[in-house]
């Protein structure tokens, strides 16, 4: 058995989400998966919230060590490929968008920091530049929360054939195009 530790609880609860779906993962399944007794599990999280809060943060890792923009970056470019990373990290883990969703990013706080100096530096005013990131992030998160429960398990499989399949991929590209357009129409850019 492999020693364990806070981030081997961390992955073995990534991999319990992959295969079960956020609602089905427990500390009792996870304690069975670790084989090891429940209240062991204490020991790195006081509470399934803090373990959750936790799996949210790890699972985000590939968007929060993604390059952060340089100076001769254009904004627009630099904004988009952003919420492409967000949205493709998202979509690694099963039931991706509903963990993220309501989480703190406190570990990404510097970052963000630097995403809004770069944005600002662009010609982007702070409270525009804060709510275009805050706009971007809750319509990623929505994009993906319906694209995940539609091909989740179960899902999608029961429509009547004249129901028309969504193409997330381009209903997502869409709807950032509106987001970017909308704020380089407000800055006049």
């Amino acid at each position: 058995m492999t020693k364990m530790n806070r981030e081997v609880v961390i992955a073995e609860a990534l991999g319990l989400l992959d295969e079960v779906g956020l609602d089905a993962v427990s500390t009792r399944r996870l304690a069975k998966r670790l084989n090891v007794e429940q209240p062991s599990l204490y020991w790195y999280f006081r509470t399934k919230k803090d373990l959750l809060a936790a799996m949210a943060d790890t699972a985000m890792t590939p968007h929060a060590t993604a390059s952060l923009p340089t100076p001769d970056d254009d904004w627009r470019d630099w904004f988009a490929d952003n919420t492409r990373s967000f949205r493709r990290t998202l979509l690694m883990r099963r039931d991706g968008a509903r963990l993220h969703a309501g989480s703190t990013p406190t570990a990404d706080l510097d970052r963000i920091r630097r995403k809004m100096d770069f944005l600002m530096a662009s010609g982007v005013p702070e409270r525009d530049a804060q709510m275009a990131m805050l706009a971007a992030s809750r319509f990623t998160v929505g994009s993906v929360l319906e694209e995940q429960a539609e091909t989740g398990p179960g899902n999608g499989a029961d429509l009547p054939a004249d129901v028309p399949s969504i193409d997330h991929e381009s209903a997502f590209e869409a709807g950032l195009a509106l987001i970017l357009n909308g704020l380089a129409q407000r800055i006049g850019a």
